[in-house]
């Protein structure tokens, strides 16, 4: 009789234990299901590249004829010309013509005086496609005298040029005294790129020179990669090698804080007039317009051209941040004036394009439809919306995404289930232990009673 409830014990037992593990294995799945999934921004390096039409435009009708192109208020496409029949060719192309006196020939020799001239720390200048003008300012540390030796300069090179002073200073925008990411300051990462074999982050060049070491944290212990490359001044722009040498998953997309992201889908230039969006480790996602191409900012550090000049606001520390708008990657933070408690200033952008064939690099980016992303990839053509209704781009989880094995070993996350399959298991153990136990009794028993 005690040997069969004994039996019957056990068989309880070994049921019950089957039953845990079925019961925590479940527990364990829909924990782990219910945890936000891994973006499915695949990284890949085949970037589409856009333009608008007005810039194929003017490409095609030459810098005597035109002088620039815009985006108007309801997202058309306007151009400059000089003469009728660059007007026709662009009411054929679908665009809106503007008769203009001066030329892109005209606008860029004016800049050319400009810089020829001694350089004027402090000081700025970019071509207005809209006003058909140069535009030159100089920020608070300019003297009278520097500024007045540059507007007989600029009244020298035409009657198109216009002088302003603006306030605040123009400064590269990193942040010496908060060295959080680098040895050489603090910057933000700009987008992922790769040669191929190593992936790298696109970032201003100001923040640090060859072999600054980069980090994720205030102490130096979290190390992200190191600087291999770029060019400042001139231009803005230098690469990071991971550490690793490979960027991870979700690559292809951007931070924009409180743990969200943006999947870049490629790259291009944009089109005076463009809604952008910029983000940054100090002031995070701002948005504004592309007011001017090609802007020569004179940095205390050194001259650098060919910017992207916008009204969004930035501040020390944002540089090397990206700018997109449309899930399109068009520049990285180079400095400005102003800043965003008062929403407002000038920031310039290094071009990604220019940067990307410079580096002999590709823009990492997500998946464009059917390649599992399952969002639409954007049109070849940026001046397809309005410039008040264009959006960053198709959104993303941000930030560090957990792998299967930091969510197991969650105990808010999976911690019950797997209680429940090591109590199990034990149990299974404890019960084939015990079943062995007694057997080799019995046969001890059976032994001795019969050889003994």
């Amino acid at each position: 009789m005690r040997h069969a409830r004994r039996r019957v014990v056990r068989r309880v037992t070994r049921l019950a234990a089957v039953g845990g593990l079925l019961l925590g294995g479940t527990m364990v799945t829909r924990a782990v299901a219910s945890e936000p999934p891994e973006p499915d921004a695949v990284p890949y390096a085949a970037a589409e590249e856009t333009t608008g039409p007005g810039s194929a435009l003017v490409s095609r009708l030459g810098t005597s004829r035109t002088a620039g192109s815009w985006l108007d208020a309801d997202g058309r496409t306007v151009v400059a010309v000089t003469d009728e029949k660059a007007a026709a060719e662009v009411r054929e192309a679908g665009a809106d013509p503007k008769m203009v006196r001066h030329s892109m020939r005209d606008l860029k020799s004016a800049t050319r005086t400009l810089r020829a001239a001694p350089r004027v720390p402090g000081t700025a200048w970019s071509m207005d496609y809209r006003a058909n003008e140069v535009v030159v300012r100089g920020d608070s540390t300019v003297s009278a005298d520097a500024w007045s030796d540059l507007t007989r300069v600029a009244e020298g090179a035409g009657g198109f040029v216009r002088m302003e002073r603006t306030e605040g200073t123009f400064t590269t925008r990193i942040n010496g005294a908060v060295p959080i990411l680098s040895t050489a300051g603090r910057c933000s990462a700009g987008f992922n790129v790769t040669d191929g074999k190593r992936d790298f982050i696109l970032t201003a060049g100001h923040c640090g020179p060859d072999g600054s070491v980069w980090f994720a944290d205030d102490r130096s212990r979290q190390k992200v990669g190191t600087t291999v490359g770029g060019s400042f001044p001139g231009d803005d722009y230098s690469l990071i090698e991971y550490d690793g040498g490979r960027a991870g998953e979700g690559a292809g997309v951007v931070a924009v804080g409180d743990g969200q992201g943006v999947r870049i889908m490629g790259v291009g230039d944009p089109e005076v007039g463009r809604r952008v969006f910029r983000s940054g480790s100090t002031s995070g996602l701002r948005d504004g317009e592309v007011t001017a191409l090609n802007a020569t900012v004179n940095y205390p550090e050194g001259t650098v051209s060919g910017l992207i000049e916008t009204n969004v606001c930035a501040e020390p520390g944002d540089s090397g941040g990206p700018m997109f708008s449309e899930g399109i990657a068009l520049g990285v933070t180079s400095g400005g004036s102003g800043d965003c408690r008062q929403a407002s200033g000038t920031t310039f952008f290094q071009p990604v394009t220019k940067a990307l064939s410079q580096l002999k690099v590709d823009l990492i980016v997500a998946p464009k439809a059917g390649d599992g992303a399952g969002t639409a990839a954007p049109s070849a053509t940026q001046g397809a919306v309005a410039p008040d209704a264009a959006s960053p781009g198709p959104s993303a989880p941000g930030g560090d995404v957990s792998t299967l094995l930091s969510r197991l070993a969650d105990p808010r996350a999976v911690g019950p289930g797997m209680l429940v399959i090591g109590g199990s298991l034990v149990a299974l153990v404890a019960t084939r232990w015990l079943r062995a136990e007694q057997d080799r009794k019995a046969y001890r028993r059976y032994y001795s009673a019969t050889w003994g």
